[in-house]
């Protein structure tokens, strides 16, 4: 990784839609470099996807939560089984597996509190593993220039 392949990421961070001709003027390389670069960040890893920056309260989904999660064991078995099984629950958007007090921070959405609550209590409260749970509404979510400082 050089100077040109952070480059081409920080830009990529701010902006995933830009064409090829628009990356290369960004970063001062020809078109032809910018398409073997990126080739090859997603080849090494470096480059995992795209992704669209949805409007959750436009698709109606106007509650999010953070929920903190602590299982009834830290065995790696349980660990891996809810780490697994999590993400594919209705209205998940992320998993955290976590150092602490709690093992798994898991963010969601839902159309309102009271899908939230049912959710809650068909996933979590019902699950064998969870032995303990802590619901935090999102009232606003400010993304931060994390990547772009960091290269």
């Amino acid at each position: 990784m050089d100077d040109i392949d952070r480059a081409l990421l920080r830009v990529l961070s701010s902006n995933a839609r830009m064409s090829g001709s628009a990356l290369a003027n960004a970063v001062g390389v020809a078109e032809s470099t910018v398409s073997l670069r990126l080739r090859r960040l997603r080849s090494d890893g470096y480059l995992r996807g795209y992704r669209a920056d949805i409007d959750l309260a436009a698709l109606g989904m106007t509650v999010q939560a953070l929920i903190s999660i602590r299982l009834v064991s830290i065995e790696r078995d349980d660990i891996e089984g809810f780490r697994v099984e999590a993400p594919s629950w209705p209205g998940v958007l992320g998993l955290f597996h976590m150092a602490g007090a709690d093992d798994f921070l898991l963010h969601v959405a839902a159309r309102n509190s009271s899908e939230l609550r049912d959710f809650v209590l068909e996933h979590l409260a019902a699950h064998p593993a969870v032995q303990h749970t802590e619901t935090n509404l999102i009232f606003d979510h400010v993304t931060g220039s994390g990547v772009e400082s960091l290269l």
